[in-house]
């Protein structure tokens, strides 16, 4: 009994020892400033983007905004089709997620990794597998904060 205990526990330091030599060294620091940096840099694009619309175009404020989500959104879906999204989040880690263009990128990955299988059962039916909960979840919650509102304002 007792040599089975001293085995088990001769196995369980070497594959602790295994895990600790293959798993990928993270370096914290490094993968918080390239976050930064990045999330910093899709925020400025965007300013950018509303800025020329703004003041350029004179579109004004609320239509510079949604021609900018229009923009943003797009610049990240073409990015994701062409494969060079991936490359910036294996970068920039949670920093390429920004919510917009993370939210545009959730849309397109799955529709592109399953286009092969077809319109309707590839792209159809994947498109919204990791942006399904959020948009259920968001309109979820939206709707309950309006009835709310709505109760509160009309007692």
């Amino acid at each position: 009994m007792e040599t089975k205990s001293h085995n088990r526990a001769q196995q369980i330091e070497r594959y602790a020892g295994l895990v600790a030599r293959l798993a990928p060294k993270s370096d914290m620091a490094k993968g918080v400033v390239r976050a930064f940096l990045v999330g910093g840099l899709i925020c400025t694009l965007g300013q950018g983007i509303t800025d020329f619309f703004a003041y350029k175009m004179e579109f004004g404020t609320q239509a510079a905004s949604t021609a900018t989500s229009i923009c943003l959104i797009f610049l990240s879906a073409l990015l994701t089709g062409l494969g060079v999204y991936d490359r910036i989040g294996k970068f920039a880690g949670a920093g390429s997620i920004v919510p917009i263009t993370g939210f545009a990128n959730s849309v397109v990955a799955p529709a592109m990794e399953f286009r092969r299988e077809g319109l309707v059962m590839g792209v159809g039916a994947k498109l919204f597998t990791l942006a399904g909960p959020v948009l259920v979840y968001g309109i979820g919650s939206s709707v309950i904060v309006g009835l709310i509102a709505f109760f509160m304002e009309v007692m």
